[in-house]
C-alpha cells in the first residue's frame, strides 16, 4: 500500500511539475498531450456571411483605424497573423499598432505594423525566428508573443499613410481563461527614432521603462549617412536607477550575437533580415530576444546603445550620424510610463518621393553617343516616361544635367529598370564615379532602386552620366532606361 502512495505521489508531482515548467525549458511540445483548462477563441476578419461569402478582409481609408481585437478577459493572446495591400509603397511604415489592455487610455503597443515584426524600413522581408515569423517574401506576418489580459484586450491598426488599405487579413488567436496568476505581467513594445543621430555623446535611447517588470527584446534598423561601419556602438542597461550599467555591452554586432560585421542570417534569437552594406543610405535590420535571458527590473530601466564605428573605411571607434530606428519589448506590471510621441508618418518613411526627379524632364541638351539611340519611352518604371539608350553595341554613353538647388553632401538614389536586353553601365554624378560598373540585365522586365552612395555636390547643374561596359553573358543587348533620381539631401 505504501508502495503505491510513493507512486501516485510521484505521478502527481511529475505532473505539476510538467505544467510548472515552461515550454521554452526544455522539450516545445512538452505537455501538450495534457488537457488543456481553457477556451479557444479567435477574432478575425472572416467574412460576416461565413457560409458563403468570401470578402475575407477589411480595407482601411486613409486616416482611418481598424479594431482587429476587442476581447473581454480574463485571456491570453497566442498568436497574431496577418497580410496586406495596401497602395502606399512603404505600407507597413505608415501602418501603426497598438494595443491596449484592460481598458488603458495610452496603448502598451505603439508600433508601425513592419518594425513590430522586425522588418523595417517599410521593406517586406523573410524573418524566422521563435516569437515573429514572416513568410510569403515579408508578406504574410506572424508573431507568438504571448499577451495575457484581466478585463479586456483591445487591438487596433491606424492607416497613417495617404493611400487606401484595399485589404487588411487578419487572425487574432486567443485563450479564454478562468483566470491569471497575481505575478501576470503585461507586454509591451514602443517604437523610437532619430534621424540622424544626436552628436555630442548622447548615446540613442532605446527604452526608458518605469515599473516592474523583464526585457524580452530590441530590433533595430539603420541607415547609412556616411560610408563606414556603424556596430562599435556598445549596449547598455541601467537597472533601478544605476549610474553604472549593470549590463554593459562590447559592440553593436556582439550585442546582436553576431561578430565580425553584419551579415544577412536569420535565427530562434537573434538575426538579420536586412543587410545592403557598407555604403551611404544602405539599410539593414536587426533583432535580439531575450527569451533564455530576460533582463528583470524592479523600479525602472533604461536602455541605450553607442552611435559609434569607423568612418571612410578607416578603422576606428569614432561617433556616427546615422539614421536609428528601433523596437523595444519588455513584460511589466504597473501601469507604464507613458511613451514619447510617435514620429510623424512623413519622418518614418525613408524619403519623399515628391522629390524625385523625372530624368526625362532634362532630355533636352543631354550629350550622348550614338546620339541617335537616345529618346524617351512610354509606360516604363515607375510610370510616365523613361530616359530610354538602345545602343547597337558596347561602349555607348550619354550624360544628362541634374539641378541642384544647394551646395552639400547628398545621397543619390536611382529609379532604373532592368530587362533582358540590357547592358553594364558605369554610372558618375558630378564627376564623381558611383562606385563600379552596375548590371541592369534582369530575365524578365522589372524596376529597380540602385542605391548610388554619397556625393560632395555644388549648386546648378551637375553632371548625370551612363557609359557602357559590356553587357551579361545572357543578355541580348545593351540598352538601359533610367526613369529618376532622387538626391537625399544628408544633415
Amino acid at each position: 500500500m505504501l508502495r503505491r502512495l510513493v507512486s501516485v505521489l510521484a505521478g502527481v508531482l511529475g505532473a505539476a511539475a510538467a505544467l510548472a515548467l515552461p515550454a521554452t525549458a526544455g522539450n516545445p511540445l512538452g505537455g501538450l498531450e495534457l488537457l488543456k483548462d481553457y477556451e479557444a477563441r479567435r477574432s478575425s476578419s472572416s467574412d460576416p456571411d461565413w457560409h458563403n461569402g468570401n470578402a475575407d478582409a477589411r480595407p482601411i481609408e486613409p486616416g482611418e483605424t481598424l479594431v482587429i481585437a476587442d476581447l473581454e478577459g480574463p485571456g491570453r493572446i497566442v498568436h497574431i497573423w496577418n497580410t496586406v495591400a495596401a497602395q502606399d509603397r512603404w505600407y507597413s511604415r505608415l501602418l501603426v499598432l497598438r494595443m491596449y489592455w484592460d481598458g488603458e487610455k495610452e496603448p502598451s503597443v505603439e508600433v508601425p505594423l513592419g518594425d513590430f515584426f522586425a522588418a523595417g524600413h517599410g521593406m517586406d522581408v523573410p524573418v524566422n525566428s521563435l516569437p515573429v515569423r514572416v513568410t510569403s517574401e515579408g508578406r504574410a506576418r506572424n508573431c507568438y508573443w504571448p499577451m495575457p489580459f484581466r478585463k479586456s484586450a483591445r487591438i487596433t491598426v491606424t492607416n497613417e499613410g495617404k493611400g487606401r488599405v484595399n485589404a487588411f487579413y487578419y487572425y487574432v488567436d486567443w485563450q479564454k481563461l478562468k483566470s491569471l496568476p497575481k505575478d501576470t505581467a503585461y507586454f509591451h513594445a514602443q517604437y523610437r527614432q532619430q534621424v540622424p543621430c544626436q552628436p555630442g555623446g548622447k548615446n540613442y535611447v532605446i527604452l526608458e521603462a518605469e515599473g516592474r517588470g523583464h526585457y524580452v527584446g530590441t530590433v533595430q534598423s539603420v541607415r547609412l549617412n556616411e560610408p563606414g561601419w556603424y556596430g562599435e556602438g556598445d549596449d547598455f542597461f541601467f537597472i533601478d536607477g544605476e549610474q553604472e550599467p549593470s549590463l554593459r555591452g562590447t559592440g553593436t554586432e556582439d550585442y546582436f550575437c553576431d561578430a565580425w560585421g553584419f551579415r544577412k542570417f536569420d535565427g530562434l534569437y537573434y538575426g538579420l533580415p536586412i543587410w545592403e552594406g557598407y555604403n551611404t543610405g544602405d539599410r539593414s535590420t536587426v533583432y535580439r530576444w531575450h527569451i533564455p535571458d530576460p533582463i528583470p527590473f524592479r523600479k525602472s530601466l533604461r536602455v541605450e546603445i553607442e552611435h559609434k564605428g569607423s568612418r571612410d573605411n578607416v578603422s576606428g571607434f569614432i561617433e556616427r550620424y546615422d539614421d536609428f530606428y528601433t523596437v523595444a519589448y519588455w513584460y511589466q506590471t504597473e501601469p507604464h510610463k507613458p511613451f514619447p510621441p510617435l514620429p510623424p508618418a512623413r519622418e518614418r518613411v525613408p524619403y519623399d518621393e515628391a522629390q524625385i526627379k523625372e530624368l526625362d524632364l532634362f532630355l533636352e541638351g543631354a550629350q550622348a553617343e550614338p546620339k541617335e539611340a537616345l529618346r524617351t519611352q512610354e509606360g516604363f518604371g515607375r510610370g510616365g516616361k523613361q530616359v530610354f539608350f538602345t545602343p547597337a553595341q558596347s561602349g555607348g554613353s550619354f550624360t544628362l544635367k541634374i539641378p541642384v538647388a544647394e551646395a552639400g553632401s547628398y545621397n543619390a538614389i536611382l529609379f532604373a529598370t532592368c530587362s533582358w536586353d540590357y547592358g553594364i553601365y558605369q554610372i558618375s554624378l558630378g564627376g564623381q564615379a558611383a562606385g563600379g560598373p552596375r548590371d541592369f540585365y534582369s530575365g524578365g522586365t522589372g524596376t529597380r532602386e540602385l542605391n548610388l552612395g554619397r556625393f560632395e555636390l555644388p549648386a546648378g547643374e551637375v553632371e548625370l552620366s551612363f557609359r557602357n561596359a559590356g553587357k551579361n553573358p545572357d543578355s541580348k543587348g545593351y540598352f538601359l532606361g533610367v526613369d529618376g533620381i532622387l538626391l537625399r539631401k544628408l544633415k
